[in-house]
């Protein structure tokens, strides 16, 4: 984590350029060198750092927020494309749970730690106090990262980033996880709110090989939707899509 001057060791008299040292660390960990240093700076710009740092908040008024946006999209067509190339006699279902597994945030945080961007994220004193930078702000981190390669070079550079940073766990067993629904409820109870709901919002493909679209609901946050092809296992799917979203709130 950046300790010291809070410009420093991140920026070095520029708001909108990194030092030297973390573009070095960055390419060496990515496999990607900044044209636009400023886009680096943004996406390891927490939304804490902007306070009392004008010079921050009037460069990136959200922080990496934006870019966190983008590259959470960017990451999800990118892994979905290599799992269709590199398991290509795979179901639909059997590619979701990995495509899920790949991308939640557990799988961010120890790709994250692993390239060391702890070092580099930029933080406000409200978070700099604690001993470790916190998983979520890591995972938004490696998102806003990718999300700036992509502006910065485009969407082969985005993949091929990301081929690089998952490749070892790409051909990877599907690790069993937690009923995904089961989890969800426990967390709606454990917050005193009403059970989620479930309901199919279509079916899609032939009478014979039907693909079954449902989405699950919890009061107060937004919907989140899955296919498969069976409305057991769509459930599944949108409760386990919707609890990645809630934890990392």
């Amino acid at each position: 984590m950046a300790g010291g001057d809070p410009l420093q060791p991140l920026f070095q008299g520029d708001p909108l350029k990194p030092g030297d040292a973390t573009l070095a660390a960055l390419a060496k960990g990515t496999g990607h060198m900044f044209a636009r240093p400023e886009l680096a700076a943004e996406a390891l710009t927490h939304r804490s750092a902007l306070d009392r740092q004008p010079a921050l908040k009037a460069a990136f008024p959200n922080g990496n927020e934006r870019l966190e946006f983008l590259g959470d999209r960017v990451l999800s067509l990118a892994m979905a494309d290599l799992l269709m190339h590199r398991f290509p006699h795979e179901r639909e279902g059997e590619l979701a749970r990995r495509h899920a597994s790949l991308v939640r945030a557990q799988t961010l945080v120890e790709i994250a730690t692993a390239v060391g961007l702890a070092d580099h994220v930029q933080l406000g004193d409200s978070e700099r106090q604690a001993e470790a930078v916190k998983p979520g702000i890591l995972a938004d981190a490696l998102e806003a990262l990718l999300g700036a390669i992509f502006l910065d070079a485009g969407f082969t550079a985005a993949a091929a980033c990301i081929e690089r940073l998952w490749d070892e766990r790409l051909g990877s067993p599907v690790a069993v996880q937690r009923d995904a629904k089961t989890a969800l409820q426990e967390w709606t109870q454990a917050r005193r709110l009403p059970l989620p709901g479930y309901r199919e919002i279509k079916r899609e493909g032939p009478q014979h090989a039907p693909v079954f679209v449902v989405e699950v609901v919890v009061k107060g946050h937004p919907a989140s939707q899955a296919r498969a092809a069976s409305k057991r296992e769509a459930e599944q799917l949108a409760a386990a899509a919707l609890l990645e979203k809630l934890v990392r709130v």
